[in-house]
């Protein structure tokens, strides 16, 4: 029997403005869950999630790509991709409407069952709680996590670095909150920020990461080959 996820659709893509977009994060942030709802020790299928844009005809076209590997072996097990007219313009603090619809699609064809999700951008890492990982979170059913490349600061909040050792960590914390956490990769190259998405805690979201990651990249394993599949896609549907 073939697998087929069952995207909980806890609301529509009909919003066009801001404090549409506001309302929706508000009605769902309390409902986001930061505590472990895997356990690690059981992580067999990975997925990881990237989008690349581009422009044609003056529309904004996105692909997104989403690589399944064997947590154990790294090696792929499933590629999927879906490819539209992206209908919201980028506004800060509200990526996952522009880029939910088509993630979506392209969760729709996956036929291999990944234990947990992770995502190119944050999750619990953003003003309202609601960055991409965490809002997709409550649609995938599974443990999501976020993992961004930039830091974009929460009220006024930097990040202290970590201090230059493979693995070493400093936690954002934003008015006696943790948000995430930014996490030194490689020796001499700089952090990548990861926070919750869903269904899982932040110590997690470390452990797993750090177990994805290789020589090749500073970000696990599962989101770079998203990434590079998303630049074949875009030279391909150009």
């Amino acid at each position: 029997m073939v697998f087929r996820l069952k995207v909980n659709y806890v609301h529509d893509f009909n919003q066009k403005t801001e404090e549409e977009f506001l309302n929706i994060q508000n009605n769902l942030k309390e409902k986001i869950n930061v505590t472990n709802k895997i356990d690690l020790g059981n992580i067999k299928v990975c997925a990881g999630i990237d989008i690349a844009y581009w422009e044609k005809n003056n529309e904004t076209i996105g692909a997104c790509s989403i690589v399944i590997i064997d947590f154990q072996t790294k090696k792929v097990l499933e590629k999927v991709h879906s490819v539209g007219k992206i209908e919201v313009p980028y506004i800060a603090g509200f990526l996952a409407f522009r880029e939910l619809p088509l993630i979506l699609e392209a969760v729709e064809k996956i036929t291999v069952e990944p234990d947990i999700f992770i995502f190119d951008g944050n999750g619990y890492l953003h003003h309202n709680n609601m960055g991409i990982a965490a809002h997709a979170g409550l649609f995938l059913n599974r443990p999501t996590i976020g993992v961004g490349k930039t830091y974009f600061k929460i009220d006024k909040v930097d990040f202290i670095m970590p201090e230059n050792e493979v693995g070493a960590y400093t936690d954002i914390v934003v008015k006696n909150k943790v948000y995430g956490r930014a996490v030194r990769t490689s020796k001499s190259v700089k952090p990548i920020f990861i926070s919750c998405g869903n269904n899982i805690d932040l110590n997690s979201c470390y452990e797993i990461a750090m177990n994805l990651l290789s020589k090749d990249s500073r970000i696990p394993i599962p989101t770079r080959l998203a990434d590079l599949e998303t630049h074949v896609l875009r030279q391909e549907y150009r």
